[in-house]
C-alpha cells in the first residue's frame, strides 16, 4: 500500500515507490531518492518540522511539504 513519505513513522523501513512532479523532483533525484531505494525515517522533527532520513548511509533532512512528493510503501509490500 503507498503511503507518502511525511506520514511515516520514526524507525520505519520504507521503499520508494514513485516522486510526485514537483520543481524538487530532479533534485531530490539528485539526493539519492530513487525509485527503489530502500530508507528509513530516523527523525520527525514537532509541528511539522524537518523529517530525517537514512539513505544509503547518510541523513538527509526533508521539509514537510518537500516529504509529502514521495511515494513509499512497506518493505513487505514489495
Amino acid at each position: 500500500m503507498e503511503k507518502l513519505l511525511s506520514n511515516i513513522r520514526n524507525g520505519e523501513h520504507v521503499v520508494i515507490r514513485e516522486l510526485k512532479n514537483s520543481i524538487f523532483k530532479v533534485k531530490m533525484m539528485e539526493m539519492g531518492l530513487i525509485k527503489g531505494k530502500k530508507i528509513e525515517v530516523l527523525f520527525r522533527a514537532p509541528f511539522g518540522g524537518p523529517i530525517a532520513i537514512d539513505v544509503d548511509g547518510y541523513t538527509l533532512s526533508l521539509r514537510k511539504d518537500e516529504a509529502t512528493l514521495v511515494l513509499v510503501e512497506n518493505q513487505t509490500d514489495i
